[in-house]
């Protein structure tokens, strides 16, 4: 039986089942699902069936798609409702997110980078401090979009575990704080986190998975849909990495368990307009933006590893903002092949999204996105108007700004724990010249130089046969010498790194769209001289940092939980070799989360105590904080311009 087959659960329906079973139960709840997993199942409207046995079948009501109480899962079995089936069920069923949607939002969007959960990820600098990782400063480049301060939050310098303190109240100046039960509800989410940590992947079963579906379910109602969002992300992904999904990667697991535990301590600590912003909102909110006046730039097909397929069109308004128009569905790469073509669900506007991308649209009560998407709500009116070459006013002021700052600004959107209403583009505008392809430990690239002497690495933006990446960045990379403006999206990294979308060249027509438009040798021009070009420079300041020490030990914690961590045993040769390299900090951390993870005391009588999981979670999260911000500080100075370039 495949999950995507069952119809989503309410977080609280599947906490109260879960916990609602005997403890002798509880321990058959995980062989459960996986025996559950095996059966067939059956749709019929609103209901599901699976067939338990020969004899006992098990019903899931989900009116509207979503199973939303428990009564509306029953079983046939003797032992019901009491039984282990209706539990195993809900466990097996995706969690479902009931936020209310806003009324005006475009009819079919673009999912964020982390749409397959349906949740962003709040945007925080990374710790400093090994004896206190919240308050301690680190000497982390200056480069960078983040300071090294405390595992949540730049200006918050408290413990991350203990009670917060409580701001005196009574005075009309006192900045807001989180109440008493939004405090309990980042308890318990910290609690939540902090137990998936000491189990691992391998341990976090149903019960774990349970107490974190509970916790987010409190949050929502305590008015914390982001650190609810981040609970239901991490119960998402801990159960693609127990069904073996190919899609799974741990570094989204480590990114999602930073994220609830970095929110659910800034929800303790923060006040006034950083407590507004760590609450996060329920919907996007999409704001009156009056009338534009857009222009095409290309348009991208998205297919997801959720089976989602479409399209996205970029556009840039008359003072250089850029907004994005999107029709995303079930589907796959075919979908997206054929929306293609269809028109912009957007006004009055007869164009495809593939004409959009070439045209332009003036559009009257347009509504927007914080991250720059248009609404296609009853009031929008938009109708066709001339679009504007890349090289015209107003598009042409895009490559007009040098690659280090496009890359600074880049980051910030593309950052691991990067503000979803923060807005900003993770696109780079550049000029290049290619140098041809060179080949690297997964298979090759192609290199090309922009402005600044700097060496950049253009990579495909999806490996499908069925679209024109692939064949189009091999036909590109056996043309050196050619002269492009390029589209591309930032890949953070020790070097500059793009993924290639769309280029345009003098001698072509227009704008290609590299996903849909194949090239041909003749599109390109010619070389009539030989081309003597400058051997690529080494990767960047960070291509060598041994920073990757520290991080592998934060991802080995994810799967198989603290104890494995702590069986590691003396650490001094790698936190040595971390020092040489100028990063203190980080050997104090790595000393300081192999000690925490091997830590058990013990009573007067020699019995071994529960181990610190808070202790562990703090230098976990400080650690997985830390390295994330030294990490895109490397990436910001690769695209400084280099010496030669510079003369």
């Amino acid at each position: 039986m495949n999950a995507d087959r069952l119809p989503p659960v309410a977080p609280e329906v599947t906490a109260t089942l879960v916990e609602n079973l005997s403890p002798r139960l509880r321990k058959r709840l995980d062989a459960a699902v996986t025996k559950l997993g095996a059966r067939t199942t059956r749709r019929d409207g609103d209901t599901v069936t699976i067939e338990v046995d020969d004899e006992t079948e098990l019903r899931l009501y989900a009116p509207g798609g979503v199973v939303a109480t428990t009564d509306a899962i029953t079983c046939g079995c003797l032992l019901a409702p009491a039984c282990v089936h209706r539990a195993a069920a809900a466990c097996a069923a995706p969690a479902a997110d009931l936020a209310p949607e806003p009324v005006d939002q475009p009819t079919a969007e673009v999912p964020d980078p982390a749409s397959v959960t349906g949740f962003a990820f709040a945007s925080a600098p990374a710790p400093a401090s090994v004896t206190d990782p919240a308050s301690a400063t680190d000497r982390t480049p200056a480069t960078g979009p983040a300071s090294a301060t405390d595992p949540a939050s730049a200006t918050d310098r408290a413990p991350l575990t203990g009670p917060a303190p409580t701001p005196a109240l009574g005075s009309a100046s006192s900045p807001e704080v989180a109440s008493p039960d939004q405090r309990a509800a980042a308890d318990a989410l910290w609690a939540a986190g902090a137990a998936v940590l000491e189990a691992g992947v391998d341990g976090a079963g149903a019960v774990t998975q349970s107490a974190l579906l509970r916790a987010a379910h409190t949050a929502r109602l305590r008015q914390l849909p982001r650190a609810a969002g981040a609970a239901l992300s991490v119960v998402t992904l801990l159960r693609a990495a127990r069904a073996g999904d190919p899609s799974y990667r741990t570094a989204d697991l480590v990114t999602a368990l930073a994220e609830l535990l970095g929110t659910a301590h800034r929800v303790r600590t923060a006040s006034g307009p950083e407590l507004a912003a760590v609450r996060g909102r329920a919907r996007r909110p999409y704001s009156p933006d009056g009338s534009l006046r857009l222009y095409g730039l290309f348009t991208e097909p998205v297919v997801t590893d959720s089976g989602h397929g479409g399209v996205r069109t970029w556009v840039a308004g008359s003072d250089g903002r850029l907004f994005t128009v999107g029709d995303v569905a079930p589907g796959g790469v075919g979908r997206a092949l054929g929306v293609a073509d269809r028109a912009v669900r957007l006004g009055d506007s007869a164009l495809t999204h593939r004409e959009l991308g070439r045209a332009g649209l003036a559009v009257a009560g347009a509504t927007v996105s914080p991250d720059g998407r248009l609404g296609a709500g009853k009031g929008v009116k938009a109708v066709t108007a001339r679009g504007a070459a890349w090289t015209e006013p107003p598009l042409a002021a895009l490559w007009e700004t040098p690659p280090s700052e496009q890359a600074t600004r880049a980051l910030r959107s593309v950052s691991r724990y990067a503000d979803p209403d923060g807005g900003g583009s993770d696109l780079l505008f550049l000029d290049v010249e290619l140098l041809g392809a060179v080949r690297e430990s997964g298979g090759s690239c192609l290199l090309a130089r922009c402005a600044g002497g700097v060496h950049v690495r253009l990579t495909v933006a999806d490996d499908d046969p069925a679209l024109a990446h692939r064949d189009n960045v091999a036909l590109l990379a056996a043309a050196p010498g050619t002269r492009l403006r390029i589209i591309g999206r930032l890949v953070p990294a020790p070097h500059p790194r793009l993924t290639l979308l769309a280029c345009s060249h003098p001698s072509s027509e227009g704008t290609i769209d590299l996903g849909f438009d194949r090239l041909r040798r003749a599109d390109l021009p010619d070389p009539t001289a030989p081309v003597h070009l400058a051997p690529p420079r080494p990767g960047g300041a960070g291509a060598h940092s041994p920073l990757y020490l520290l991080e592998r030990r934060v991802e080995q914690t994810v799967p198989a939980g603290r104890a494995a961590l702590g069986m590691l045993g003396d650490v001094t040769a790698e936190t040595r070799r971390i020092r040489r390299a100028g990063l203190p900090t980080a050997a104090g951390l790595l000393t300081a989360l192999c000690a925490s993870a091997a830590r058990r005391d013990r009573d007067l009588f020699g019995r071994l105590l529960p181990a610190d999981t808070d202790g562990f979670a703090t230098y976990w999260l400080a650690a997985a904080r830390y390295t994330a911000a030294v990490a895109e500080s490397l990436c910001s100075a690769a695209w400084e311009p280099t010496q030669e370039g510079a003369r």
